[in-house]
């Protein structure tokens, strides 16, 4: 007689199993690093009695460029803001068209609109998800006088910042990343950030360098620091005859001493995070139709997300139902980025939804799931242990 052998195996939490997480475990975890060092570095803001245009910012900036290998870094109050100055600054306006992916965020697409261009989203790798630089170089190539390429490094995987520069030269536009995920990531041992027109990372909280709220900006080019500097106070240079409207993009030096206090250890926590990427890779191998997003062999990624891309035909579950499979096993998860931003209503407008099929496939696919830089090897086994009890079960959870 023929024993099916998912009747031997632990029942997932949907069907009555055991929880894997019976409290819960949140996508993400902030632990604050040596918080006594931070709580004498904030003391010392405190008492210095100044809280914007400080030292802190400027040694915060210092410790950054260093870290990066750039000669420039400008701290901002966000990345999206730091996107929009460089963007202001790169000559994006009259509604020009800003080529970048559909599959990001919505504010690198929020910072091309408010920086006055209009977006044009650009189809996905298979492979990573990063911006398909042939795809983005047909788009400039249709687009009437564009104004910027933009790219992000999505999760932290380095784009293919070499094709994309060549793409950006070919078309006489500057190249301007949104590396809202990228700070500790390398491309081929080269530190992300010092690429392009400019880079600009992210200090949120779901980063792996932290202020609380923040962002960096870092640049080769001198004159583009320069006019950061002036456009984040609002573009007044200290007269308050403003230059050109600038922003209230200061970073304040309280977000700067987390900061400081964050840049210690970096390189650890990114070694970290990718080892254990490493070991839900060794869980999960051999699982039909599940892939990680992952970098080229000698990158680096920060792995800001551990984020699974699932052929739903082979799983027997979509990202969806996954997700709630998962949420069972109390497991919080997300679907990062769907819908794509051209799908999105803000961009409705724009007549682009149904011109990235790729990218569409790639949104319906993919599913985020805990990745904390404290997180041990255990907790991150037992996230793959419920994927893989989850996965023979799926016939009789699509039908539960």
């Amino acid at each position: 007689m023929t024993t099916d052998t998912t009747d031997t195996l632990d029942l997932p939490a949907a069907l009555g199993g055991t929880p894997a997480f019976p409290d819960g475990l949140p996508l993400t975890r902030v632990r604050v690093p040596d918080r006594a060092a931070l709580l004498e570095r904030l003391g010392t803001v405190l008492d210095s009695g100044q809280l914007t245009n400080g030292r802190t910012v400027a040694e915060l900036e210092e410790a950054a460029a260093e870290l990066l290998e750039v000669p420039h870094v400008v701290a901002v109050s966000n990345c999206t803001t730091g996107l929009m100055l460089v963007l202001q600054a790169a000559g994006v306006d009259d509604r020009r068209p800003v080529v970048m992916p559909g599959f990001t965020f919505s504010a690198t697409a929020h910072a091309a609109h408010w920086a006055g261009g209009t977006p044009v989203f650009a189809e996905a790798r298979e492979q990573d998800i990063t911006l398909d630089p042939e795809d983005a170089a047909a788009r400039l190539a249709a687009a009437d006088r564009p104004a910027a390429l933009m790219a992000t490094h999505v999760y932290g995987t380095p784009c293919q910042v070499e094709r994309l520069q060549e793409v950006a030269d070919a078309a006489g536009v500057p190249l301007v990343y949104d590396s809202a995920h990228g700070f500790g990531s390398r491309r081929r041992g080269v530190p992300i950030g010092t690429f392009g027109y400019a880079e600009v990372f992210s200090l949120s909280p779901t980063k792996v360098v932290v202020a609380g709220e923040g962002g960096l900006v870092a640049t080769r080019d001198a004159d583009l620091a320069r006019r950061l500097r002036t456009a984040r106070d609002y573009g007044n240079p200290g007269d308050y005859d403003t230059l050109f409207p600038g922003l209230n993009a200061r970073m304040s030096e309280l977000h700067a001493a987390v900061g400081l206090n964050w840049l210690a250890g970096l390189p650890e926590r990114v070694a970290h995070r990718s080892a254990l990427v490493k070991e839900f890779a060794a869980v999960t191998a051999g699982l039909p139709g599940l892939r990680l997003a992952l970098p080229e062999e000698g990158d680096t990624s920060t792995f800001k997300d551990l984020t699974l891309i699932l052929d739903a035909a082979a799983f027997g579950l979509t990202s969806r139902q996954l997700a709630d499979a998962l949420r069972a096993e109390g497991i919080d998860s997300r679907r990062y980025f769907h819908p794509p931003v051209q799908r999105q209503r803000a961009y409705a407008h724009l007549g682009q939804a149904e011109s990235l099929p790729l990218t569409d496939r790639l949104a319906e696919s993919v599913l985020t799931v805990p990745l904390w830089s404290q997180m041990d090897a255990a907790t991150v086994r037992r996230i793959a242990d419920a994927v893989v009890r989850i996965q023979p079960y799926a016939e009789r959870l699509r039908a539960a």
